[in-house]
């Protein structure tokens, strides 16, 4: 880790089995509870919002992290961009 790098919060959001708008919902909830710097790390199973959910953190301008899908169920990993 870098010197001077203050270590973000994390916060996780489960909606699994959750269908439109729920998990959407929750994650803009989550988005404006955050600090910058915060990881945001969402869990869920239904397809639409596996899409949804990055194009909407594009339009927010944040950082969409990382996208990773196994057995039905995704992962979706957020980061508030840093004030600068």
């Amino acid at each position: 880790m870098e010197e001077g790098v203050k270590m973000a919060s994390s916060k996780k959001i489960d909606v699994l089995g959750e269908t439109c708008p729920v998990p959407l919902v929750e994650t803009r909830k989550a988005i404006r509870k955050c600090s910058p710097g915060d990881i945001i790390e969402v869990v869920g199973n239904h397809p639409e919002s596996k899409k949804e959910i990055p194009m909407a953190v594009e339009e927010l301008g944040l950082e969409l992290l990382d996208v990773k899908e196994k057995n039905d169920q995704w992962r979706i990993k957020i980061k508030i961009p840093e004030d600068d």
